[in-house]
């Protein structure tokens, strides 16, 4: 039988490890993603092509 200490720190299970790495992995992903979208959004700017502005702009706002 395994002993427990009242105050010793609680280790997290395999399953807690792997949904915090996916959060992490995902929030990061997302975040990319944004970066990515904003640098194109720019770029539509300056070449001044409207029609890609307008989809960019929609697309970021369906992941914020």
């Amino acid at each position: 039988m395994e002993k427990k200490l009242l105050n010793s720190p609680q280790h997290s299970d395999e399953n807690t490890d792997s949904v915090l790495a996916e959060m992490f992995l995902n929030n990061a992903l997302l975040e990319f993603k944004r970066e990515k979208i904003r640098k194109e959004i720019d770029q539509t700017l300056q070449d001044g092509n409207k029609e890609l502005f307008l989809q960019l702009t929609e697309e970021l706002k369906k992941i914020s």
